[in-house]
């Protein structure tokens, strides 16, 4: 299901809309009209079951880039916008910048030196972190991020990540799709949880993330 928004949209109505289980998407991201968008069924990437391949993990393991929080939310924006299917237009990418400021927008940014190869973005809410987008400008980037990811998640406390849709990158990490009702029940549910995006320290070492991420209870 998708509605036009309303002409003007303000961070504050973003976030009640995130909290009503609805997302906004541009047709592309050159176009002026932007839809809410509620699909009959709905992406999530169990936080109890992030699937990590033999090659991943030994990807993570080799090292050789780091990982920041916050350090680049606009340049991992822009990356997002960028790619070939994008709904981010310039209105999107400001009011995400707007919850980036509020502290309710967060970007995980991977680096090679000082050369930002990969990340992600999305929106925290309670126990809820909506992922918007992510990008990789080399092998398993974005994939990297989304495992430190899922370890700040389960450390914080947090029970839902929603993908919003599902894709084949995604589905080879454990993602799925579950019903709009199922969705907003869990939803629900984790917007009234305590969670703290920021318990985890920073860690620069990968065995630990890989514990955090696949193995805690």
């Amino acid at each position: 299901m998708r509605d036009e928004a309303p002409q003007e949209i303000t961070a504050d109505l973003l976030l009640h809309a995130y909290a009503s289980g609805v997302f906004p998407m541009a047709e592309s991201a050159d176009s002026d009209e932007i839809f809410w968008i509620d699909p009959k069924t709905r992406g999530l990437l169990p936080l109890d079951s992030l699937h990590v391949s033999r090659s991943l993990r030994k990807r993570i393991r080799k090292g050789g880039y780091s990982v920041r929080w916050d350090s680049a939310f606009a340049e991992v924006v822009r990356h997002c916008s960028e790619r070939n299917e994008t709904w981010i237009n310039p209105e999107i990418a400001a009011l995400y910048q707007e919850l980036y400021r509020r502290g309710h927008a967060h970007s995980v940014e991977l680096f090679v030196g000082e050369l930002l190869v990969g990340g992600l973005y999305g929106v925290s809410m309670g126990g809820a972190f909506f992922g918007e987008s992510m990008f990789s400008l080399a092998t398993d980037a974005s994939k990297i991020a989304l495992v430190y990811l899922v370890a700040r998640l389960r450390f914080g406390g947090y029970s839902l990540l929603d993908t919003q849709f599902t894709t084949d990158h995604l589905i080879s990490l454990g993602a799925l799709e579950i019903s709009r009702a199922d969705y907003h029940r869990q939803l629900r549910s984790a917007l009234q949880l305590p969670a703290r995006y920021w318990a985890l320290e920073q860690t620069d070492d990968p065995q630990a993330v890989l514990q955090l991420s696949t193995q805690m209870s």
